[in-house]
């Protein structure tokens, strides 16, 4: 059995679309599999949308301990240099190179830290 989530971050829809397209909370795998190799009109017409600008889901990856997770993309969220876990130290990752400044943002995801190294601005 599948949950609900795992077959939306599969069939690459949000879970909004799942719930309106009638993917069930839990469904056996070979059902996902039918789904993915002989897709319903609504689920190619999504899958012919797409403009390849936003991503539905985005893999998350600590840069200190690897571990994953995938998530909705946040409008938010800039360009990470850097994603770590809220328990690691900003020491844990590489200085910024020369002539450059970090910034953290917390909440990414459920547990992680987005890094962005910027130029310093001039002036």
């Amino acid at each position: 059995m599948i949950t609900r989530r795992s077959a939306a971050q599969r069939l690459d829809i949000s879970i909004e679309m799942a719930v309106k397209h009638g993917i069930p909370a839990r469904m056996p795998e070979e059902e996902l599999d039918a789904l993915e190799s002989d897709p319903p009109a609504w689920l190619a017409q999504s899958r012919a949308n797409r403009t390849g600008r936003k991503p539905v889901w985005v893999t998350l990856r600590c840069d200190v301990c690897g571990r994953t997770e995938t998530e909705r993309p946040k409008k938010w969220w800039p360009q990470f240099t850097y994603v770590s876990c809220e328990e690691h130290g900003i020491d844990e990752l590489p200085d910024p190179a020369v002539g450059m400044v970090r910034a953290e943002y917390d909440g990414v995801g459920s547990r992680f830290v987005g890094i962005v190294d910027a130029p310093v601005p001039s002036g």
